[in-house]
């Protein structure tokens, strides 16, 4: 479930790119200082619109590097860290772990099951950093992974699940914020279970996977329906960021949470034009 939480680029201006790449690079350094190269491998965007947001709201400053690195040796590149990075990739750690056990159980993927190893002493460090975060995010999975397996028909409910874990992961203080922060992650968290469901409906199909999506296909004007629910979610979440006073990188997250979360859902629409027209 991860990856859909990103920039839209085209439209975005170049020193705000500039921002995000190099917030995006400073996980990545971050990373790999604090779990080695492994850690670099388990780099999403969906983590640094979490660095941004909350550096925003708490107004913190980054640092700035220039650095080459493995994946860019030829050339300089900019690096922003601050404690939330630090906060970001341990958060990220865990959601790793739990995220390559799904898809050992989902799938029996050999590579999940060598992840899983890889990882597991990596995860336990960052459950000792953040033992609370690290609860809940356990108990919300735990509590997802009961309801599939039992064939929860109700999809909001399955939804409910992973957007209580979004909601902790912003929790970073707990202060005056954490409501708002608390609606806004739970909201994003029920858009990203939809839209991965949504994404992955017709693998799901053919390989005989759990979707709670596959049921509702039969229902007239899926497609408009599916869309709307996405839409709404959205609609929540960004009325939430609205509320928090977000001063910095403004144009970064308007940009993410207004155009970027819809990446994903616009190919699939465009495949299935093209599908049609063949």
């Amino acid at each position: 479930m991860f990856g859909y939480v990103q920039i839209r680029k085209p439209e975005l201006k170049i020193k705000d790119y500039d921002v995000y790449h190099g917030t995006y690079c400073g996980l990545c350094s971050e990373l790999k200082r604090l779990y080695g190269f492994p850690g670099r491998m388990t780099l999403t965007y969906d983590m640094t619109f979490l660095v941004l947001c909350l550096s925003s709201v708490y107004d913190i400053s980054f640092q700035e590097k220039r650095e080459r690195c493995i994946v860019h040796p030829g050339k300089k590149h900019l690096r922003l860290t601050n404690e939330i990075t630090e906060y970001a990739a341990h958060l990220n750690m865990i959601l790793t772990w739990y995220h390559l056990k799904d898809d050992r159980a989902d799938e029996r993927s050999k590579k999940a099951w060598l992840g899983i190893q890889i990882y597991q002493k990596r995860k336990r460090c960052a459950e000792e950093k953040y033992p609370a975060q690290a609860q809940e995010i356990l108990e919300a999975l735990n509590e997802l992974s009961a309801l599939e397996q039992a064939g929860e028909k109700n999809i909001f409910s399955l939804a409910d699940c992973f957007g209580r874990l979004m909601s902790r992961l912003f929790l970073y203080r707990r202060d005056a914020f954490e409501e708002t922060f608390r609606c806004m992650g739970h909201h994003l968290g029920r858009f990203i279970y939809l839209m991965d469901a949504y994404d992955d409906l017709e693998k799901d199909r053919e390989k005989g996977c759990f979707n709670p999506l596959l049921a509702e296909t039969e229902r007239e004007n899926f497609e408009g329906w599916i869309g709307e629910i996405l839409l709404n979610e959205m609609a929540e979440a960004a009325a939430a960021y609205q509320k928090l006073p977000c001063l910095a990188y403004q144009d970064i997250l308007g940009n993410i949470l207004y155009a970027g979360v819809w990446n994903r859902y616009d190919a699939i629409q465009q495949q299935k034009k093209e599908a049609l027209q063949q």
